[in-house]
């Protein structure tokens, strides 16, 4: 995580009202086309998702950039290159 502002979004992920596994899923989904590089916004009202988007990010290898701002809160993320996939119905175990 950096003490810079976070880059702009390539994409936005509304995670509005999910708990983690629906939002995990939802993101899952959402960044599955996308290539490396590829800023995600993560919109996440779960108060877990500040633990819950890092420890996906260091398990599947993609890059957490922290909080960007507001309300709902917004988490960034980067995608990684030869990220490590997780299974289609549990985001919480790699395929």
């Amino acid at each position: 995580m950096s003490a810079e502002p976070a880059p702009a979004a390539d994409m936005t992920v509304d995670g509005t009202g999910l708990l983690c596994v629906a939002l995990l899923l939802r993101l899952r989904a959402a960044v599955q086309g996308a290539g490396a590089g590829t800023v995600v916004h993560v919109v996440a009202t779960d108060p877990a998702a500040p633990l819950d988007l890092p420890a996906w990010c260091h398990m599947t290898g993609h890059h957490y950039l922290g909080r960007v701002s507001g309300s709902p809160p917004v988490y960034a993320l980067r995608l990684a290159p030869n990220a490590v996939p997780t299974r289609p119905d549990s985001p919480w175990h790699t395929a």
